[in-house]
């Protein structure tokens, strides 16, 4: 019989406890005994799961399930913290992996169905285990990360495995669920989960209620440090505010006060901490002294930092501050992810080469914000799919109102709209992505520029930055109480970023009063142009100096990172197409720029998707048909990423080099594209064409067109 590197470390470390205590039933690093991390504070509450009527991966809903009609509470107003759980993973799993339709490729090239090794079964995919919730903070309640750890019930002690799922986007904890999750349950793997200081976290003002953290609501006072978020806010100055501008939200990304982005990597790795404490409390040798034993150490246990956008760059993050060996390798898709300035670095597509290590986050997005409308009615943008979902009558607005102030040259609306567009391809965005503007305008940019200026500046609720706030909104797109039902199911059903959960972004200086943001008036133009002056107002506190400027200049600093990953192996799959988190502002120069600070140390390996883009969940989505025609799911990818990271950690095959992966569309009529097949999705190459491959040499990445 062969035994594994790590079952021969957990042989050893159980020998030496044997000798250390003179007892059978010792655990690894030397007889440690287990400790409970210090950043984890109140009760650890805990859950079993049969793997039948709820399990951890599905919440008792199953492949079938997850593709049904939504779950709900029994009783609306009043629903459980297991009701919560369900509905929050029955929505995170969708808003990541397309379940819309078979031939989209759910059931059959993954999802819960799917075994390790690829093959669809006729099994629903649950998996039993235990589901540990606690908070993370320092003491003040004004932190309050959570963080959760399952573990399986296939969990192999022979084998130990520990995959993070940090939330993407600004979801709750169950963020990941549909991603990483699910990989690591398949694969018998304990998963850590943070969502890492966003989440929802929905502060009713008027009626002053807050999310716990099983979602179940309670009034603030009631809650107090158990309390998701409640907004730093006097009661004096919550009256005020209420009385001028009522029924309004805070959510807890946009006004933590604490920049949170700045420590997502410090959470990841507390979840890993987080996961080793609870796996050896549950499957560690018991200490002599009573307790349990460190038998689980990073020394024996592949530890695989991983998920998708955010929690992807939060991932990047971790293994760049992991000084303490916590994590082994890492593999992520579609990273945001921001880098310190660099101007020796050098990208190559073709003919195009942009130098430096692309853009932050918030200086892209708030370009977006303000082309985006205008260059929707562009002849490339308008044949996108989705395309509708930006009205004609504000987005021409749009495009007079930016030349009247002189953001745009052309005299009419057919040019300004190509000038805008081609504004977009200036700054970094590819031509890939033309096709998508109109819908990622009209489903994303905005709320994620409203929710970012707050978070990076630290403005709190009050300061209703750039005229704008959070409210629940009538048919008359009017700011109302938000109806009791949908408050209460917020846990379930909101993504962190307004709109969602029947919280909406609301123009509160449109004239005649607040009306929901995106069919609002600006004040300086008088016209329905999707708010330019709030658009204007959030490129200002980029381009800006004033104070505001400042601090959102100072919140982008600390979330800058080095791309230095410690050696670690790691690998980055990106849709090509991405036009929310493009890969010339993100992975291309992440990928360069590693391998100027590792030099040959590096192990980082970058592969590129053609006709992929951020959103999976879009491509067989009746409100958006189209995407379906056009694109392949990158989730697919995030599986082989993750395939690859495992076999090099458990078994050192080498990952595959970096390359540009050519994909077939799908293509038919849109709406009811022909079923994907493996066809569609060509595999990675451990040896790439010449015309495939993506180098490095003398600071310059190349990128194959």
């Amino acid at each position: 019989m062969t035994l594994s590197m790590r079952t021969l470390a957990i042989i050893a470390a159980s020998a030496l406890s044997i000798l250390v205590n003179g007892c059978a039933g010792g655990g690894g690093g030397g007889a440690t005994v287990n400790a409970k991390p210090d950043f984890i504070v109140g009760t650890i509450g805990i859950v079993s799961y049969n793997g039948t009527s709820d399990d951890l991966a599905t919440a008792g809903l199953g492949k079938t399930g997850l593709a049904g009609v939504s779950p709900t509470a029994a009783d609306p107003l009043n629903p459980t913290a297991a009701e919560l759980r369900k509905i929050a993973i029955y929505n995170n799993y969708r808003a990541l992996v397309d379940v819309n339709k078979p031939s989209g490729g759910y059931g059959t090239l993954f999802g819960p169905n799917v075994d390790v090794d690829g093959n669809a079964t006729t099994s629903e995919g649950k998996i039993a285990g235990n589901e540990y919730l606690a908070f993370a903070d320092d003491g003040t309640g004004m932190q309050n990360v959570t963080l959760m750890v399952q573990i399986p019930a296939t969990f192999d002690r022979n084998n130990p495995c520990i995959v993070t799922a940090t939330s993407s986007g600004s979801r709750g904890v169950y963020g990941a669920i549909g991603t990483a999750g699910e990989w690591g349950l398949k694969h018998g793997c304990v998963v850590a989960y943070a969502d890492k200081g966003t989440g929802t976290g929905f502060h009713d003002l008027a009626a002053n209620t807050v999310n716990t953290i099983t979602g179940v609501r309670q009034p603030a006072a009631t809650a107090g440090k158990n309390s998701n978020f409640t907004a730093k806010v006097s009661a004096s100055d919550l009256a005020a505010f209420n009385a001028a501008t009522p029924n309004r939200f805070a959510v807890k990304h946009a006004h933590s006060q604490q920049n949170p982005e700045k420590d997502w990597g410090r959470d990841t790795l507390r979840a890993v901490k987080f996961a080793f404490y609870q796996l050896n409390e549950e499957r560690g040798d018991a200490s002599s002294g009573g307790g349990h034993l460190t038998t689980f150490t990073p020394k024996n246990t592949i530890v695989i930092a991983s998920s998708v956008s955010n929690g992807a760059g939060a991932a990047l993050q971790a293994a760049e501050q992991d000084t303490e060996g916590l994590i082994g390798g890492v593999a992520v898709s579609e990273p945001s992810i921001q880098l310190q300035p660099n101007p020796a670095l050098t990208v190559k597509r073709g003919a195009t080469t942009l130098v430096g290590t692309g853009r932050p986050l918030y200086d892209y997005f708030t370009t977006a914000n303000l082309y985006q409308a205008c260059a929707a009615l562009s002849p490339a943008a308008a044949a996108g799919p989705g395309a509708a979902l930006v009205a004609v009558s504000p987005a021409t607005n749009r495009c007079a109102s930016l030349k009247a102030k002189g953001l745009l040259t052309a005299t009419d609306t057919a040019g300004q709209a190509l000038e805008s567009l081609n504004m977009l391809r200036a700054a970094g965005w590819q031509s890939d992505s033309d096709v998508l503007q109109a819908s990622y305008y009209a489903l994303a940019t905005p709320a994620i520029a409203a929710t970012y200026s707050n978070t990076y500046g630290r403005f709190g609720v009050l300061d209703n930055l750039c005229g704008l706030s959070f409210a629940a909104t009538d048919a008359t797109n009017k700011p109302v109480a938000i109806a009791p039902a949908t408050l209460a199911a917020t846990f379930g059903t909101a993504n962190g970023v307004p709109p969602g959960g029947g919280v909406n972004v609301v123009n509160n200086l449109s004239p005649g009063g607040p009306l929901r943001d995106p069919v609002s008036i600006s004040p300086s133009t008088g016209l329905l142009d999707y708010d330019i002056d709030a658009a204007i107002c959030q490129r200002k506190l980029f381009t800006g100096s004033d104070a505001n400027a400042t601090r959102v200049k100072t919140g982008i600093s600390e979330t800058l990172r080095t791309a230095n990953l410690r050696g670690k192996p790691a690998i980055i799959v990106h849709g090509r197409n991405d036009a929310l988190i493009p890969v010339t502002f993100t992975s291309r120069p992440y990928f360069g720029q590693n391998k100027i600070v590792e030099g040959v140390a590096s192990q980082l390996t970058y592969i590129e998707v053609t006709n992929a883009q951020h959103f999976d969940t879009f491509i067989d989505n009746a409100a958006v048909p189209g995407y379906d025609s056009l694109f392949v799911p990158l989730h697919y990818y995030f599986i082989k990423a993750m395939d690859a990271m495992y076999a090099r950690l458990k078994s050192n095959t080498p990952l595959p080099p970096p390359q540009v992966v050519r994909t077939v569309p799908r293509g038919g009529t849109p709406g009811s594209a022909p079923a994907l097949t493996l066809s569609n999705v060509s595999p990675m190459s451990a040896a790439p064409a010449a015309g495939n491959q993506i180098t490095f040499s003398n600071n310059t990445v190349t990128i194959p067109d």
